[in-house]
């Protein structure tokens, strides 16, 4: 299984990369789940509902299933947040996960970055990032990529990963 990250500072274009990656990978015929780190509270439940109720009742975990898609939540009440080896742990077998976010994590990762968005290069400072998609030219000792052209990025993932 392939690991790879999409990093970078807000409104920088990991999400959209992220959703272009994923359906460039798919329609090359690889398998891909996803990973998104969130810094805020997430709820994919809604109050009022069933699950939500198991939920505030004090259920730990509460699986909702359908007959198109099924999700696992589980309450941390207090605990640390997992670290990222333990999620990847749980997902099933697929030949590439891409993570967006965890950019203190020690994957492989890409960078994005925007003139507009005036945040410093992670990449300065981090090994980890082996190249930066930009909107603009960088003096940087990583290959710098085009941000818009998905094609040459997931090429450069999947060569990295080759290494």
């Amino acid at each position: 299984m392939i690991l790879f990250g999409v990093t970078g500072w807000k409104n920088t274009g990991k999400t959209g990369l992220m959703e272009r990656l994923v359906t460039e990978f798919t329609t090359r015929g690889l398998s891909v789940s996803t990973v998104k780190h969130a810094h805020h509270s997430v709820d994919v439940d809604h109050a009022g509902k069933d699950s939500h109720r198991h939920r505030q009742a004090g259920a730990q975990q509460v699986l909702l299933a359908s007959a198109n898609r099924w999700a696992l939540m589980t309450e941390l009440r207090g605990a640390q947040e997992p670290p990222l080896s333990a999620l990847l742990a749980r997902l099933d077998p697929v030949d590439l996960v891409l993570v967006e976010g965890y950019k203190r994590d020690t994957h492989p990762k890409i960078e994005t970055h925007r003139a507009e968005a005036g945040q410093p290069l992670l990449a300065r400072n981090d090994p980890t990032i082996r190249a930066v998609a930009t909107d603009t030219p960088l003096d940087i000792d990583r290959p710098t990529l085009d941000l818009d052209d998905t094609a040459a990025i997931a090429n450069f993932i999947l060569v990295e990963a080759a290494r």
